[in-house]
């Protein structure tokens, strides 16, 4: 008997490294009306687990006050 693969997980197997590796969508986008650009858009977007954002220097800060306010309402549920 031999293993298979369902096509479903691809979506899963593309959803891991999204989230381990992470990912950097870039876009400008220019918004024309009649040939005549009104609006320019430059778009950058990093997807990625909190733990590879970390290790990258990305919501460094922002990680470690989560933390600590979480360990703060534990300890005042404790008491």
């Amino acid at each position: 008997m031999r293993p298979t693969k369902s096509e479903d997980d691809a979506l899963v197997d593309l959803v891991d490294v999204i989230l381990r590796k992470g990912a950097v969508i870039e876009a400008d986008v220019v918004i024309a009306v009649a040939d005549i650009p009104l609006v320019g858009l430059k778009l950058r977007a990093a997807l990625a687990g909190m733990t590879t954002m970390t290790e990258y220097g990305i919501f460094e800060e922002w990680d470690e006050a989560q933390r600590l306010r979480h360990r703060e309402g534990v300890d005042r549920r404790v008491e």
